[in-house]
């Protein structure tokens, strides 16, 4: 048993050296289920004076949640929607669907987009990075469809997409009717699902290198650039805010999700609601404040590391692959609180060949008998599979370990 920073580590040994299957990890289905309850349930009921019509404060690892006002209740977001715009353009980045130095030709109806926007040139081409920049910079709808066009073909193709995408992630109080939050019946989401799907995009590494941009210049051809300005001002004027996306329209009135992170904690906050721009900000950062006040985040397992355990491999030509963990397994708890937090280890066999980067197991988290966290275990290294004169090694190494 291990003590660090008042929490108890417990490695559940039948578990971490059993070899469990993965398929057996279904039986855990109904525990995350309730996991999701008693985090909403062990909310503390702190007035933070949020004047939102939903607020939803939680933690990025784990997804506990902090705080949280009419988190479920159905309202319009204005340009929060432009989240699963990202989303989905990363996605198709990551599949190859789609490239960062890819040039897209803008459509008339792309051009002639309302609202925030760069001013794109109908018929002009402009690069893949320099669209995502304007969306997430600046809220550019024109750029919005230019993507949406893009990867799906037509703007209502990929808005189905985007409730697909929003149904998989567990978003299920969100209606989208468009890509860029413009308002159109019917079209809702709530705090919870915004915060969701804002864990989702800074899932995508590649979103921070525009999300902490405060300034810059979009450049069009002929020399002509709009000069763009980051819509989240806590970018600037908050400590460890790198990314977040406002909204406002008549209807949502302002709204803003928004990210920070303080050493090893990652905070998210969503308002949706405010009367004026200046109490979205306010009111987030009071929430910010209140989580970087209250709570830790304490490191169980860095991302990469080698752990001590190994996978079993059939058929290679080595036994054994060393695993590591998809990404950083953390602790989140109440500052001075004496949490019991227990690790288990689903391992299972791989079959050669096994690929550097496969996933063979995974490591889950518990806090007083709850899971909080699941993350995937890879594969260290490629083994290859086991060939004739691989076989009779191995059968001349067992008959001499017998005699």
């Amino acid at each position: 048993m291990k003590k660090e920073s008042g929490i108890i580590l417990l490695m559940a040994g039948s578990l971490l050296f059993g070899g469990i299957a993965l398929n057996k990890t279904v039986k855990h289905t109904s525990l995350e289920a309730y996991a999701a309850v008693k985090a909403v349930e062990d909310v503390p009921h702190t007035d933070l004076g949020i004047r939102a019509k939903s607020a939803y404060l939680m933690d990025f690892s784990t997804k506990t949640v902090i705080y949280s006002v009419n988190e479920e209740k159905h309202l319009p977001i204005a340009s929060m929607c432009k989240i699963m715009t990202l989303i989905l353009a990363f996605e198709a980045i990551d599949n190859g669907n789609l490239s960062f130095d890819e040039e897209i030709t803008v459509s008339e109806r792309a051009a002639s987009m309302g609202g925030s926007q760069v001013f794109l040139e109908a018929n002009g081409r402009y690069s893949v990075s320099e669209l995502i920049k304007s969306i997430v910079v600046c809220s550019a709808n024109d750029s919005c469809v230019a993507i949406a066009e893009r990867v799906a073909g037509g703007e209502d193709i990929f808005v189905e997409k985007m409730n697909e995408k929003a149904k998989e992630l567990g978003a299920n109080d969100t209606l989208f009717a468009n890509c860029t939050g413009l308002p159109k019946d019917p079209q809702y989401s709530c705090a919870k699902d915004v915060a969701i799907m804002l864990k989702e995009l800074l899932s995508h590494k590649a979103y921070f290198e525009y999300g902490k941009v405060w300034m810059d210049k979009f450049q069009h051809s002929k020399g002509r650039y709009t000069e763009i300005a980051n819509t989240n001002k806590l970018v600037r004027f908050y400590e460890g805010c790198d990314g977040g996306k406002t909204g406002f329209t008549n209807e949502a009135g302002f709204c803003l999700a928004a990210t920070a992170k303080r050493k090893d904690m990652r905070i998210i906050s969503v308002v949706i609601g405010e009367e004026s721009s200046k109490n979205r900000f306010d009111d987030v950062r009071t929430m910010f404040d209140y989580a970087f006040a209250n709570y830790t985040a304490t490191p169980l397992f860095n991302e990469g590391e080698i752990l001590d355990t190994n996978a079993k491999v059939e058929k290679g030509k080595n036994r054994e692959v060393a695993v590591y963990p998809e990404k950083t397994v953390y602790a989140f708890t109440r500052r001075g609180e004496k949490a019991n937090i227990s690790v288990e280890m689903q391992i299972g066999k791989a079959k050669a060949p096994v690929q550097k980067g496969e996933k063979v197991g995974e490591l889950l988290v518990f806090k007083d008998g709850v899971e909080i966290d699941r993350v995937a275990l890879l594969t260290a290294e490629t083994v290859k599979e086991a060939n004739f004169f691989d076989c009779l090694r191995e059968v001349a190494h067992a008959w001499n370990a017998r005699s």
